[in-house]
């Protein structure tokens, strides 16, 4: 056949769906029909525009294309973008096109696709940026949330001014459902953890205090382990992924229903009706809290002692009260109040800086829960530095 006559047809297949559509390219002079036959649609594999790419390079050239669409069964946008596709490919070589033998609707929709340019750099990724303003951007959005942080902590710190004068608006059932929340509630949990966290610690000593037959020192080293420290951080970790992400749901959800902005039409104080009970009622149940896992851990120690080591329980209860000091006990309790207090900021925190959506919800309370757990280690850390400054 010569060059003038030379037909190409290409055929796509899958194994799912053999009938597939086609596109056959004919030379008449220099006009090029490009056939196109059997179903068009996304769904299924079709032949790629780069086909027509190929027949224009061949030489000769043609000087125009047209279509025949008279063979097509069914067609959706998968034909349109590659109708648009080989457009470009016409213009960028100076190509006319014949679109008469199109459908109307197909012709029209191809029309009105090439009607509306593509933005310019609209798919263009975006470009990286470079190291130091990453760096900058960090710094902006960590001096952002300090002070943010210090702001809400500012409205607290006045809505507590306003609680000892007897000024602030708040229901003292809120404060009382608050408290059976972050209390008795939460005791179960508080038990397991302490209980498990005293039997690992007196395991940790066992192992290494029976070596020298000290065993009787796995008495001291839990009981000074729960008190000073271990009772605090686990009741504080255990607050934190528990009350404050409940903390920070309920009202970023309070939030996202508007509530929030109904208190502040009314001219109530959000910090001071929904925030203040649920800071005091952590604040005051976290000592309490603690003061059970510290009992119930030493209790988890004497277990160990008694089942393992074969002590007695009135040696072991005798050793750890002789070791134990009010510095000690009192330290942890502080600790513990300390903490309750950055749990229950946090969680509150998060909750009124969550968006509009429920996904956001979601996202506060997890924030909540990270924000707390950090800010725990780091006050441990420093209370740990300074009660060694000041030897206690």
């Amino acid at each position: 056949m010569p060059p003038c006559q030379r037909r190409q047809e290409v055929k796509m297949e899958t194994f799912h769906d053999r009938e597939q559509g086609k596109v056959s390219f004919e030379r008449m002079d220099d006009v090029l029909v490009v056939r196109l036959s059997g179903p068009w649609c996304v769904r299924s594999d079709m032949p790629p525009a780069s086909l027509l790419a190929q027949e224009l390079n061949a030489l000769p050239a043609p000087k125009s294309v047209s279509f025949d669409s008279t063979q097509l069964t069914n067609w959706d946008s998968g034909l349109i973008s590659f109708l648009v596709q080989s457009s470009g490919f016409c213009r960028a070589r100076g190509i006319g096109q014949n679109r008469e033998g199109l459908a109307d609707g197909l012709r029209h929709l191809v029309e009105l696709a090439e009607a509306v340019p593509e933005k310019k750099g609209a798919r263009s990724e975006a470009a990286r940026p470079s190291f130091f303003a990453r760096v900058g951007n960090a710094s902006i959005g960590y001096g952002l949330s300090i002070r943010d942080f210090l702001e809400f902590l500012g409205e607290l710190t006045v809505a507590f001014a306003r609680f000892v004068r007897g000024k602030a608006r708040y229901r003292k059932i809120d404060l009382m459902e608050a408290i059976q929340q972050c209390g008795a509630s939460a005791v179960g949990i508080v038990t397991l953890i302490a209980f498990l966290v005293g039997v690992i610690l007196a395991f940790m000593g066992a192992v290494q205090l029976s070596q020298f037959g000290a065993s009787i020192y796995v008495a001291d080293l839990v009981g000074i382990g729960m008190v000073r420290e271990m009772g605090a951080m686990m009741t504080a970790i255990i607050m934190s992924g528990r009350t404050g992400a409940a903390f920070a749901a309920k009202l970023g959800t309070m939030k996202v229903t508007q509530e929030i902005d109904a208190l502040t039409t009314m001219g109530i104080s959000p910090l001071e009706f929904l925030v203040l009970p649920r800071v005091l009622a952590l604040v005051l149940m976290m000592p309490l809290l603690c003061l059970f896992a510290d009992l119930v851990g030493i209790l988890g120690g004497m277990f160990v002692g008694v089942g393992m080591l074969d002590l007695s329980a009135g040696s072991y209860m005798r050793e750890t009260i002789s070791t134990l000091t009010l510095v000690n006990l009192f330290g942890g309790l502080i600790k513990a109040t300390f903490y309750g207090a950055l749990i229950a900021t946090a969680g509150c925190l998060r909750g009124f800086q969550c968006g509009n959506s429920s996904s956001a919800v979601g996202d506060a309370a997890t924030q909540a829960v990270v924000m707390s757990i950090v800010m725990v280690v780091v006050a441990c850390g420093l209370f740990a530095v300074m009660f060694n400054v000041l030897h206690i």
